[in-house]
Order: C-alpha cells, then sequence, then structure tokens
C-alpha cells in the first residue's frame, strides 16, 4: 500500500509498486516479507488543487515489534488501520487501534485484499458486501469500547462518510464510496474485473493511492488542529503557560519542544533522534535541553526521513518530523525544549514487555568490547531490547517480547560480522508475594545502623499504573500523592513514596522521627531499587511488591552511614521479608488468538490443554472458526511447528502478552532450582534467617 503512496508522489517507479516494498528496506525486511522498523517519509499531495504534506509512517504489524508502533504513535495525529479482508479484526488490530485511541490518534479504515474473497472465497457481489459490513462494524465496535467518549462517535467509520476505503494494494486498485459514485464503479464490476481478468483497467480507472490519500486529507487533522485535543492528554503540564499554549496552537513562533519518537545510530553520523516538533522551528546550530537526561545539545543537522534516507533541510517549523543529529543523549521518550525546566511528555506506555531471554557471547573473547557496543546500539534503537551483565554468571543476557524479536537481533548482530555463541530461549519471571510479612530488622555491614522493614502485596491497579508509565519515578511527590489518593491510598502513605520499581514495585516510609533520615534517603532507595531489580528467590525482576520502610537507628556521624553500609542493610531486610511472605514464581501468560476452518478446531483445543493451557472461546464466524485461549509462555518455543504440522497450514494464530501469573505450586520448587544452576547459583533458595540480624 505504501508503495502505490510513493509511487502516486512521484517517489517510486509505478511499474516497481507493490514489488519494490520500498519502506521495508531492511535486507531482512525484504527477506520474511515483513515490517521490522517503523520508516518516515513525507509526502507532497495535491487535493482539490491545494497542496499537502503528509506526513508517513510505516509500522510494523507483528506483535513483536509493536514497541515501534506505541513510539510512532506519539509523533501521528492520524492511523490508516490496514485490515485483511479475510482475516477481519485481528488481535493486533485491536492493540494497535487501541494504543491509537489511547493517545488520541485518530484512524480511519482501509480495507486490504479485497481480491482473496472473489478469487479464494468465491465470493458474489453481496458476499463481499456482507464482509465489509462486519468488519466495519468489528472495527467501530473497538472505536466504541477504547475511545473516550468525547471522540466515540464522531471517529466511527463508514462507508457513506468516505472514512473507510477499500481495496487490493497487491493489484493498486482501491476506492471510497465518494470515488466510486465519481468513477461509476460498484462491487459487481470489481468481482467482473476478477473473473474476466481486467484488473488492470480497474487499476486505472480507481488508483489505490487516490481513495487513501484523499481520506487522510478529508478526514485526518492537521497539526494545529490535532494538538489542541492531543496535548492535555499526552502533555501534563501547565496548559495556560508560555510553552502550553505554543503547543496548543502548534505555534511556529513558540518554544521548541519536540517529543522523540525513535532513535537510530548511523555508523557514520551517530545518534539520530527523530519525532513530532509539537512548537517552535527548529533549525541547524540550536542549542536544546534534553529533558529526562538532564544535559543541553547541540543540533547539528534538520533532516527529514525519505525511507532509508536522510535529506538535509536546514529548519523545520511546528508540526513536523525532523530528525536530528548532534544530541547524543537523546533516547526514545525524551522531550527536547530550547528553554529549561520544561515538564516533560507522558512517559509511552507500551502493551507488552520482554518475556524470552537469551545468553550471548562471542566466539572469540576479544570481540567482547564489540559485542557490547554492538547491543549498546541495538537498545538504544529498540528500548524493547533489554540487555544486562547476569551478576552471578557472568553472562551478557538479552531479552525481547518474542521468539522473532529475538532473532532478528540476532541476525543484525551477525550482520556487523561479529560471530556470537547464543543459548536456547528462556522465558523471563517476576518474583512476587502471597501474604505480608514483618517488620524485619537488617544492620549495617559495620552494625552502626539498623533497619525495620515490612513487605506486603501491592494493590494490582497501583502495579498496572506503574508498568504502564502512568506512575513513576520523574513524577513529582505531589502528583504521585494526588494519584494514589484517587485509589484511596492514606494520605500519609501516598505523601511518603520514596521510590518506584518500573516492574510494578514502591517503597514507602511509615517511620516516625528518625534522625538523619532524609541525609541517607538516596541510599534506602539505591538498596529497593538493588532488592526488587535481583529478587532473593532467582535473581529475576520482583513484581506487585509494596515495601515499608518501618523504623531505622542511624549513627551520628555521616561517615558510619555512607552508601555501603546503607544499601546491603535495607537490600538484606527486604530480602528477609520478601522470603517470609510466601514468595512465588510469576510467568508470562501468552493470549492465543487463532483462526481456522471448523474441523482444525479439536486440534487446536487439544494442543492447548495438552500445553498447561485452556480455551476461553470458541466463535463460529461465517467460513472460520476464532478460537481464544491462554498458554503459558515456556510452552510456546515449539508451538509454530506444531500448529502448523497439526493444522496442515490451515490454522492463522497470534501471540500477544497477555499477563503475569503464579506459577503452579506443583512445579515452582523444581522450577526454581532450574534457573539457579542455570544461572550459577547453588540449587535451593537462601532462607529468611541468611538475612535477619538478632537484636
Amino acid at each position: 500500500m505504501s508503495d502505490s503512496l510513493l509511487a502516486a508522489c512521484g517517489l517510486l517507479s509505478p511499474s516497481m509498486a507493490g514489488q519494490a516494498l520500498a519502506l521495508d528496506y531492511m535486507e531482512e525486511e525484504q527477506k520474511r516479507q515483513m515490517t521490522i522498523k517503523a520508516a518516515n517519509i513525507s509526502l507532497y499531495y495535491e487535493y482539490e488543487n491545494k497542496p499537502y504534506v503528509i506526513n508517513l509512517i510505516d509500522t510494523p504489524g507483528h506483535i513483536d515489534f509493536t514497541g515501534k508502533v506505541t513510539r510512532s504513535l506519539r509523533a501521528i495525529d492520524g492511523a490508516i488501520v490496514v485490515v485483511d479482508a479475510v482475516e477481519g479484526v485481528m488481535t493486533q488490530t485491536e492493540t494497535v487501534t487501541r494504543q491509537a485511541l489511547e493517545e488520541r490518534v485518530r484512524p480511519v479504515l482501509y480495507i486490504n485484499k479485497i481480491d482473496r474473497l472473489i478469487n479464494e472465497l468465491k465470493l458474489s457481489p453481496q458476499g463481499v458486501q456482507e464482509v465489509i459490513v462486519r468488519i466495519i462494524k468489528d472495527f467501530n465496535r473497538l472505536i466504541e469500547m477504547y475511545a473516550e467518549p468525547e471522540y466515540r462517535k464522531a471517529w466511527k467509520v463508514s462507508f457513506s462518510n468516505n472514512n473507510v476505503a477499500l481495496g487490493s494494494a497487491k493489484h493498486r486498485w482501491g476506492f471510497t464510496l465518494r470515488v466510486a459514485q465519481e468513477k461509476g464503479i460498484k462491487f459487481s464490476d470489481v468481482v467482473a474485473a476478477y473473473k474476466e481478468g481486467n484488473v488492470e483497467e480497474l487499476r486505472k480507472t480507481v488508483p489505490l493511492h487516490e481513495a487513501i490519500l484523499d481520506m487522510v486529507v478529508e478526514h485526518l487533522p492537521s497539526p494545529p488542529i490535532a494538538q489542541k485535543y492531543r496535548i492535555p492528554k499526552i502533555w501534563h503540564g501547565d496548559l495556560s503557560s508560555e510553552v502550553g499554549k505554543a503547543m496548543l496552537e502548534c505555534d511556529d513562533d513558540g518554544p521548541v519542544v519536540m517529543c522523540i519518537s525513535n532513535v537510530t545510530v548511523d555508523p557514520q553520523a551517530g545518534v539520530v533522534a527523530t519525532g513530532r516538533l509539537f512548537s517552535g522551528v527548529i533549525n541547524a546550530g540550536d542549542t536544546v535541553h534534553l529533558i529526562g537526561a538532564r544535559a543541553t545539545g547541540r543540533v547539528q543537522q534538520v533532516c527529514i526521513y525519505m525511507g532509508p534516507y536522510r535529506e538535509i533541510v536546514g529548519s523545520l517549523p511546528a508540526g513536523n518530523i525532523p530528525a536530528l543529529l548532534g544530541l547524543d543523549k537523546a533516547r526514545a521518550g525524551e522531550t527536547i525544549a530550547s528553554i529549561p525546566d520544561v515538564v516533560p511528555f507522558e512517559a509511552v506506555r507500551y502493551v507488552t514487555e520482554p518475556v524470552v531471554t537469551i545468553a550471548i557471547e562471542p566466539k572469540y573473547s576479544r570481540d567482547l568490547p564489540k559485542l557490547v557496543d554492538v547491543l549498546n546500539k541495538l537498545t538504544i534503537e529498540d528500548p524493547n531490547l533489554v540487555a544486562r551483565i547476569d551478576q552471578e554468571s557472568g553472562e551478557y543476557l538479552l531479552s525481547g517480547i518474542g521468539q522473532v524479536h529475538l532473532e532478528i537481533a540476532l541476525t543484525l548482530i551477525q550482520k556487523t560480522g561479529l560471530e556470537i555463541i547464543t543459548s536456547p530461549p528462556t522465558v523471563i519471571y517476576r518474583e512476587s508475594i502471597r501474604k505480608p510479612a514483618g517488620p524485619f530488622m537488617a544492620k549495617s555491614p559495620n552494625r552502626h545502623n539498623r533497619v525495620y522493614i515490612s513487605v506486603e502485596p501491592l494493590d494490582p491497579q497501583i502495579v498496572e499504573l506503574i508498568t504502564s508509565g502512568k506512575l513513576n519515578d520523574t513524577m513529582d511527590r505531589r502528583s504521585i500523592a494526588k494519584l494514589l489518593r484517587s485509589y484511596g491510598w492514606p494520605a500519609e502513605e501516598a505523601r511518603n513514596v520514596y521510590g518506584i520499581d518500573p516492574h510494578g514495585c514502591i517503597f514507602v516510609d511509615r517511620s516516625k522521627g528518625v534522625q538523619y533520615l532524609n541525609e541517607v534517603r538516596d541510599y534506602m532507595v539505591s538498596g529497593f531499587i538493588s532488592a526488587m531489580d535481583d529478587g532473593p528467590l532467582t535473581r529475576e525482576y520482583v513484581r506487585g511488591v509494596k515495601v515499608n520502610l518501618e523504623n531505622a537507628e542511624l549513627h551520628s556521624d555521616p561517615a558510619h552511614r555512607g552508601p555501603a553500609q546503607i544499601i546491603p542493610m535495607v537490600r538484606r531486610a527486604i530480602y528477609a521479608g520478601l522470603l517470609s511472605a510466601d514468595p512465588i514464581l510469576l510467568e508470562p501468560i501468552m493470549k492465543l488468538v487463532a483462526r481456522a476452518p471448523a474441523e482444525m478446531v479439536g486440534v487446536l483445543t487439544k494442543i492447548l490443554t495438552s500445553r498447561r493451557g485452556r480455551v476461553l472461546s470458541i466463535e463460529q464466524r461465517e467460513y472460520v472458526v476464532h478460537v481464544e485461549g491462554e498458554i503459558p509462555a515456556a510452552e510456546t518455543f515449539d508451538l509454530a511447528d506444531v500448529i502448523r504440522s497439526s493444522t496442515s497450514g490451515k490454522a492463522f494464530w497470534s501471540l500477544p502478552f497477555s499477563r503475569w501469573a503464579p506459577v503452579p505450586s506443583s512445579l515452582m520448587p523444581k522450577l526454581i532450582r532450574e534457573i539457579r544452576q542455570r544461572k550459577g547459583l547453588s540449587p535451593e533458595p537462601p532462607r529468611p534467617e541468611d538475612f535477619m540480624d538478632r537484636e
């Protein structure tokens, strides 16, 4: 589809459109026939004799790369949601539409592969229309579910409103109702064109680009319109301030305020930071503030992306998507401004998180620095890849959203010429607790300080707030308190949140009148973060725990209460609490959404139930059956091969992340031993007594 748009704007030969896959320019994308990276391009288009610039970002559809979709949504105001006419509204359609609506990005609908309904399913014109009506209904149901009340009615799509297009991107034809009426095209004409082998005439009569670009210009908002309702959603600063007013108006004369949505590392140019400019004009040579990094930088070049190429433009006004060189500390989600102390944009909320990990090492030890450099580059470009060193084993671990995500990462590493050795993929777990425990006392290594800490399970709603980024350490204490009180927290505790761990834990000060506490607060938070990042059962992240500082006795001499004393003391007390609070392991549960012929349903349900999974629903929809179920991620490593062979390739499915759930008690002791042995730890986990000190 994007090839057709590029050809219409003179950026691609029409004869190559549909085969060039111009925005899937990576070798791996061409090879796998799938989008992996988000690609930006600026299109010039004239509609009713008026010129427009349309900034297009082509994003991946695969669930493993949904983080790139999330980041791209921050930069755009409208989305063309592409739905396969045969597959209909799938789980990933729902995921990306929900993400778009949460960012107040307005969607329009393009129903693709109409040719499949005619050639494969042999539907009549009436049958084609019925399928289209059902898809529009299903899509509007998503808008009803996920759009805010004030946008539901206005943003629903319909063929009569010309915000639904249908066609075949492969054969480069398409139309909206208005185009069909103007050109005199009916569904029966489309069916006849395929039956008579006259698709070329259809392409000439109703070229796809006219339907899509006309729909974009007519229904998707321009930046000055969109920013009026998007800024209050994604930026929680003072809207009446100079910065707030400038962004609401998309004002070229206002201060520069930009949100970085994508970062790449160019071998020659270094870090290239791309994002949405919400106000001001950005120029080469400007000095800007990186709000999150607490740093300043000088913009060396201002460019726009044209697919794989960067074109230097020197300056760009508000509403555009600049690519900036020279800001080496910029990362995805960063707020850039020409003035200091600007409130940063809301954190980007990801719908999934890394659940699969591999150990990786260079084949030759001399290449270790190069591996570290490559991993650093990969994680800068893709924040959903997480690289870390296992402190016990010294292994380099790379975690991703799924197996395909990691496969692509390993391919990119190997393309640098680096020879690597990897372990088989393993599932990431989380540690948590079932009940409260404590307080427990721990002493500092020099025995001059004491701390008393209790732990308890954290409300799942608060865990969700933290892991979604809506509650985080960058917020001021007043905002944190206000949010927690809205969820029923006691005012005293809500005011005294010391630390928030992004994996879903919180540290609260319940103590009264402890001397010198303010002086060691940061050390205590470091001890809390250290314990949450490295749980005592298996050295996995801790999730869903509230850690309470009940009391402390601190030495009067600062030399005796430094970080080397406070951090391990707090960590020991937390470990004693976690191990005494009925500790558990949480495993990632994936949602299996499959579509298959009715005769294959029994096969799918048998596969699910044989792998600790369960069937949630089975629904007959016209010519296929929809099966929804849940299955632990640990049971999915060969699932693709099993489903393909068992269904003779007739089932289509996806495996998005669903939730974290406790590992069954019968499996947990064995699993803990296996994880500990894999990490080079003693097979048996420590006991609470190992971390307790006597009075």
